[in-house]
């Protein structure tokens, strides 16, 4: 890709989590100036090195500052946004406060961004608003962006208002680009040592049909993302090209979901989480594997 299509300074929320770690690295390796933003939390700003701001994002006066350049020391001319920043998934807070602050926080940097001109948006959606953890079996697999959002947790209800909210943004906003990324489940290279194990129970890992997404993947669609110029609200579901299983697809599907439509040749490990979209429209392509890295009988 060339690197004339991508923004010349970009702010990434949650910079300091296993993906925004991963898109900083990488954004910066390709010659984006990057400044990350994060908040108070135990975690040690040196993890992603270089210009680093500490954010509330339920403050919308200090949202507003990050992307204007009104903190001391830190520069404006912001070119777009790459929101990663919750609470990462259900069960970690109460419901309550769960929603409180992810919806806060998203509402408040669509906002800001808004407010200081910024016209592209990329934002982590999630791979739960497809129904996981899946209890209720999906409609169709592989699963995509053609069915409505179906949450089944309050934090995948604020991940499915956040891609409703988005859609108004642009409405009022002919000229905005916001793109929103379903992540299936992000993944180190250090994390792929139990994966040979999940064989064992196709149960275990049935919640999101067995999905997942290499962190270093992940910040190529954030890449791929902030590269795309159509104005308008658009989501992607983004996972690898495999699933964390040795066993077939397919027999997976017929031994847990005997009784879900398969509208596709599927190959031997195919992820059941369709990232056709995401390879047609952003020119996305997984390059990672876990099986590159752990031996598989």
């Amino acid at each position: 890709m060339s690197n004339s299509a991508l923004p010349r300074r970009v702010v990434v929320t949650g910079a300091t989590g296993k993906l925004g770690r991963a898109v900083v690295a990488h954004l910066r390796a390709v010659g984006v100036d990057v400044l990350a933003v994060d908040r108070a939390g135990g975690r040690d700003p040196r993890d992603v090195n270089g210009e680093f701001l500490l954010v509330d994002l339920t403050d919308y006066g200090q949202v507003v500052e990050a992307f204007t350049g009104g903190a001391d020391e830190h520069a404006g001319d912001v070119d777009a946004v790459v929101h990663l920043a919750a609470v990462p998934a259900p069960g970690l807070m109460s419901n309550a406060a769960t929603f409180a602050n992810n919806s806060a926080a998203t509402y408040n940097v669509f906002a800001a961004a808004r407010a200081a001109g910024i016209k592209r948006v990329v934002w982590a959606s999630s791979e739960t608003v497809l129904g996981l953890p899946f209890d209720n079996p999906p409609p169709y697999a592989p699963v995509d962006e053609e069915y409505a959002p179906r949450p089944e947790s309050t934090y995948s209800l604020n991940k499915a208002l956040e891609e409703e909210m988005a859609r108004h943004f642009c409405r009022w906003d002919p000229e905005l680009v916001m793109v929103g990324l379903r992540f299936s489940n992000v993944m180190d290279v250090e994390d792929y040592a139990p994966f040979p194990s999940f064989d064992a129970d196709p149960q275990l890992r049935r919640w999101n049909l067995w999905g997942y997404i290499d962190a270093r993947d992940g910040a190529q669609a954030v890449e791929r993302a902030l590269a795309h110029d159509q104005p308008g609200a658009d989501v992607f579901v983004i996972a690898n090209a495999d699933t964390v299983m040795s066993r077939s697809s397919a027999s997976l599907m017929a031994e847990v979901y005997p009784g879900v439509e398969i509208r596709k040749e599927l190959g031997e490990h195919e992820t059941l989480l369709s990232i056709d979209k995401a390879r047609r429209v952003l020119g996305y392509e997984p390059q990672h594997s876990w099986r590159d890295h752990v031996d598989v009988l």
